[in-house]
């Protein structure tokens, strides 16, 4: 066999790696918990038709289908695809449940997703979402969308990476006050938006004009509301001083403010009211989020999302939802790229119980199990070799304790190779410190 190459786009993360992965996995699902959300996994595949509905990600969705057919069996595996997000399953989810569920439904959901887009730094073809939404029947309270960022900004302080900000509109400001300046296309108008970063204001401008319609002084007037920014209600000041009016453009105003004020009363400078964000999807219809990490700004957003009325309907009922998703492997994938996330040791275990004989590995394996039975990870020589090469093996694996079983009647003896101390001690009795006890991400 030759020797296999990596996959672009499929990241597989040491063994160092995953674990600093899994410590911010559970640190995000305590929070979320805390928060009362439960917890949901849907299936991998959805059918084409749905996936296909967002229009610009059909070419990235990939398809399943079995290598050999059954000419027999049933049909239809050719419809599937891979889901790109944990939007469209949740939406489906909630529409079959409908009559399980307690409304307004609380949950998280922390799976991997599949996009066909050109990898690069901090994307990739195959990665992990942490998705909360709140859905509720007919009507969803907008107090909802300023709780959205206060669990984000919890979920995210309690891990080792840099401060983040949460950039906030809401999409009735943008709609609103394209009506109000006479634009009838008022999504074309957002989409444009949305690639200012990419276009700049030229390359925006002449977006408007050939996908909007606008005119030279619309296009002046809707970049004049992208510019509006501020961590504070003073926004909704600026956007009156344009001098456009519309019933949507004051709603969107008043719950963009109540949003701002939520969060700068819970953590101050978490948010700011940035109004060039526009989230392109058509299904958003108030509240969006876009999170930036300091000093990480060049890659965009790594927690997105907003507030939907329309995403799940059946008949006459719909269900109104707002949801916000970190993309945790892109997260780390940046961290990783700049070495600025580490763990203590590339191992979970404590202690290294040695052996002083093969013959004797059976008084090591128990001691293994005692202190095993307490909490505390624990493996077993993997052979009898001098102690000095047991203690080495320890050392390259980062485990800080070495335990030498007592002989002829002598008292069992644990190490620290770090320090060199070395102490008398029970295995039914003996505790590491507790910054010794699992490997420390930082």
């Amino acid at each position: 066999m030759s020797k296999p190459t990596p996959i672009s786009g499929f990241p597989e993360w040491t063994p160092a790696q995953r674990m600093i992965e899994q410590y911010v996995l559970d640190r995000i699902r305590s929070t979320f918990e805390l928060y009362g959300f439960a917890p949901l996994e849907t299936r991998a595949v959805e059918p084409l038709d749905q996936l296909l509905r967002k229009g610009e990600t059909s070419k990235e969705v990939y398809v399943i289908r079995r290598l050999h057919g059954d000419p027999e069996g049933p049909s239809g595996d050719d419809t599937l695809g891979l889901h790109f997000d944990l939007t469209v399953p949740f939406a489906r989810y909630v529409l079959e449940n409908a009559g399980k569920l307690n409304f307004p439904f609380r949950r998280y959901q922390i799976q991997k997703v599949w996009r066909g887009e050109r990898p690069q730094e901090g994307r990739y073809r195959e990665f992990l979402q942490a998705d909360i939404d709140i859905v509720d029947r007919d009507t969803l309270a907008p107090h909802y969308e300023a709780e959205m960022p206060l669990v984000i900004g919890d979920a995210l302080r309690s891990l080792p990476i840099p401060p983040v900000r949460i950039q906030v509109n809401n999409r009735k400001i943008c709609e609103g006050f394209y009506r109000g300046v006479g634009l009838t296309d008022p999504e074309a108008a957002l989409r444009a938006v949305d690639k200012l970063d990419k276009l700049g204001p030229a390359g925006v401008t002449e977006l408007l004009a050939t996908t909007a319609g606008a005119s030279d002084a619309q296009a002046k007037a809707v970049l004049a509301l992208a510019e509006i920014s501020a961590p504070d209600p003073s926004f909704a000041d600026a956007v009156r001083g344009l001098g456009v009016s519309d019933p949507l453009l004051d709603e969107g105003v008043e719950e963009l403010v109540r949003v701002v004020e939520t969060a700068a009363a819970h953590s101050p400078g978490l948010c700011v009211a940035d109004l060039r964000i526009a989230r392109g999807l058509d299904y958003y219809t108030g509240t969006v989020y876009e999170t930036q990490m300091i000093g990480y700004e060049r890659f965009g957003s790594v927690c997105s999302g907003g507030r939907y009325d329309n995403l799940a309907s059946a008949g006459n009922v719909r269900f109104p939802g707002v949801g916000i998703s970190i993309g945790v492997t892109r997260l780390l994938g940046l961290l990783f790229g700049a070495d600025a996330l580490s763990v203590s040791r590339s191992v979970p275990t404590c202690v290294l119980v040695a052996v002083t004989s093969e013959e004797q590995r059976a008084a090591s394996n128990r001691v293994a199990e005692a202190l095993r039975s307490r909490g505390i990870p624990t493996e077993v020589s993997p052979s009898a070799a001098k102690f000095g090469k047991q203690i080495r093996y320890a050392e390259r694996r980062g485990i800080p304790y070495v335990w030498f079983p007592g002989t002829d009647g002598a008292p069992d003896e644990v190490k620290d190779i770090r320090s060199g101390d070395q102490v008398a001690a029970a295995a039914g009795e003996w505790t590491p410190p507790q910054a010794d006890l699992k490997p420390l991400v930082g």
